[in-house]
């Protein structure tokens, strides 16, 4: 059996050690990290050339079974998986880590994108700012007047915002780690994605303890139709549930775990 693993994430690398080498594991990762942190089994780095393309890619390469483990934010791969799966007639799973709740103490406000986060940040007086939402997105911000600290993996490019201090640093962050960063910025307003796990929350509990206000972007949902896995371990469990497919039609047993 042939897995492709669309990932780049913790869960990601989880899963394919999950069934590696039980079954084939090909994990495809975008490329936009500089040095990532490769999974057991194969690797392929780039893009597909759009949802055809990754279709002519699992055609060719005769996969038996898709897993989107990108991040809950790439909305464009996770569309592009739903198109090309069904093209090719190939099941396809997502793995999403369970969103972010909010608990007494928190000051959330949640917005629905990027450009609604830059447009809260006045309302909110906000004046030195921890921006967590990656280096793709900063061009939602460069015209913002506030001071930003931006953490990420790699260092990002213009635009971004005219008084921008760039920390380069990769999670998991630890609890006394974040609350120092925060006091030592002075940082009063904290702006994130709702992307969930473990690795990167401890800067909501700092925040908590710190009393400033988080605004946080929701999460796009998952493309109509595609099974959902929160964990490695169902997303394992719905693999080894798959039969080679006995015909073109691509049909397949639905698992009872998977919702």
């Amino acid at each position: 059996m042939h897995v492709l693993i669309l990932g780049g994430t913790t869960e990601a690398r989880a899963l394919a050690e999950a069934l590696h080498p039980e079954v084939r594991v090909t994990s495809s990762l975008a490329g936009r990290v500089a040095r990532p942190r490769l999974p057991v089994g194969e690797v392929r780095i780039g893009g597909f050339g759009g949802a055809d393309g990754l279709a002519d890619w699992l055609r060719a390469h005769h996969v038996d079974a898709v897993i989107d483990a990108t991040h809950p934010f790439a909305r464009t791969m996770s569309f592009n998986a739903a198109r090309a799966a069904a093209t090719a007639h190939v099941p396809l799973l997502a793995l999403r880590r369970p969103g972010w709740v909010p608990v007494e103490g928190d000051r959330w406000h949640s917005v629905a994108s990027l450009e609604e986060a830059a447009d809260a940040l006045s309302g909110l007086g906000a004046e030195r700012v921890f921006l967590t939402t990656g280096r793709m997105g900063l061009a939602a911000f460069a015209d913002c007047p506030q001071w930003f600290l931006v953490r990420s993996v790699d260092a990002p490019a213009p635009p971004m915002p005219a008084r921008t201090e760039v920390l380069l640093d990769r999670g998991p962050f630890t609890l006394a780690g974040e609350r120092a960063l925060l006091s030592r910025h002075r940082v009063d307003t904290l702006v994130t994605k709702d992307s969930g796990g473990a690795a990167t929350a401890p800067k909501l509990h700092a925040a908590r303890e710190a009393g400033i206000p988080v605004v946080i972007v929701r999460r796009p949902p998952v493309p109509e139709g595609v099974p959902v896995a929160a964990t490695p371990e169902e997303a394992a469990a719905w693999v080894r549930e798959r039969d080679r497919p006995a015909a073109p039609s691509g049909r397949q047993r639905p698992h009872p775990g998977v919702e």
